[in-house]
């Protein structure tokens, strides 16, 4: 199969996401009866807001590079995206986040009580179709991405403000927050596909790279993207206390005058807009933007050499797609 095109991949994922949505219409409508009916209206309106469906898509490519077939496979993709839509919600509810995707977040919507309920809701759901259909193994991989997102959530609220914060830090942050979820959406795949060891293990290596390299193109876009694509207010990461990869190297190549400037922004009004500027002039020209950026080229690059074993053997479509993934990363606007 010759590589997709753009086109190719959206009416792709159109269609894989319209499938995989219509699984979790028949699902929820199963698994709410008898349930209150504000838990369906929260449900619907956190899950069904124009997602990319990405989680479940790599799951369901995984599993077919695999071998696999089936609605079922579907099933399990869905539980991706009921983990994907309980961590916006949770992370909505711990910024007091009054939008997400260009409207109202749910614990707007709806009231915090609310919002933490429904994402306890996913989440459970999500841990019941992945220990039926993946198993022991499946479930062993996917708690340790869940705890581990927990964990990288304590270690960023460490490092909040802290100039100090190292690269090696950083990359411990965003390995445990988006690396270990991407990763298990695949390795799970490879699970319910019946698949041996090693390809679990070229699947898992695939994600946790793609993963990584999509929290830092994200990382770039809260400095450099657009509010209307991406649906966040541009710099947002500096106004929580964030410092991602564009800063921690721009603050590496800087001097001693230079890092002391930074810290007074850090430890001042971080939501003064003219403090932002002056953080992405600083970061401009000490090519921290360009640096990051090409750190996720290099990232993408290993995670597409990890497909290399199913060259041969694996699906040519799924494989196609994947790569297709892997280069949509980079390129994304939101």
């Amino acid at each position: 199969m010759t590589k997709p095109d753009s086109m190719e991949l959206r009416q792709f994922v159109g269609r894989e996401a319209a499938a995989v949505e219509q699984v979790m219409r028949v699902d929820l409508a199963e698994a709410l009866r008898g349930n209150d009916p504000l838990l369906a209206e929260v449900l619907e309106y956190g899950l069904f807001n124009g997602g990319k469906r990405i989680r479940p898509l790599l799951c369901i490519l995984a599993a077919r590079l695999c071998g696999a077939r089936g609605r079922e496979m579907y099933l399990l993709a869905a539980a991706f995206e009921y983990l994907h839509a309980a961590t916006l919600i949770h992370d909505d509810v711990i910024d007091n986040a009054a939008t997400r995707r260009g409207r109202e977040s749910v614990g707007r919507r709806f009231g915090m009580a609310a919002a933490i309920l429904a994402g306890d809701w996913l989440h459970a759901r999500s841990m019941h179709l992945v220990g039926r259909l993946a198993g022991a193994a499946g479930l062993e991989v996917f708690c340790r991405s869940t705890t581990g997102m927990v964990d990288g959530e304590f270690l960023q609220l460490r490092h909040v403000a802290d100039p100090e914060v190292t690269e090696d830090e950083y990359f411990s942050v965003i390995h445990r927050k988006t690396g270990l979820l991407i990763s298990s959406t695949c390795e799970i795949g490879a699970i319910f596909a019946g698949s041996p060891d090693d390809t679990r293990s070229s699947l898992a290596r695939y994600g946790s790279c793609l993963g990584a390299a999509f929290q830092v193109v994200d990382d770039l876009l809260d400095y450099q993207g657009n509010s209307a694509a991406t649906g966040k207010q541009v710099g947002n990461d500096f106004v929580e206390g964030k410092l991602t990869l564009p800063l921690i190297r721009a603050l590496a190549d800087s001097n001693a005058a230079d890092r002391q400037r930074m810290r007074a922004l850090l430890s001042g009004e971080r939501r003064d807009r003219e403090a932002l500027a002056a953080v992405v002039r600083f970061i401009e020209e000490h090519a921290g933007f360009v640096s990051a950026r090409e750190t996720a080229r290099r990232m993408v690059a290993e995670a597409v050499s990890a497909l290399d074993p199913f060259a041969a053997t694996g699906d040519r479509e799924s494989l196609a797609m994947l790569k297709a993934l892997a280069a949509y990363v980079l390129e994304r606007k939101k």
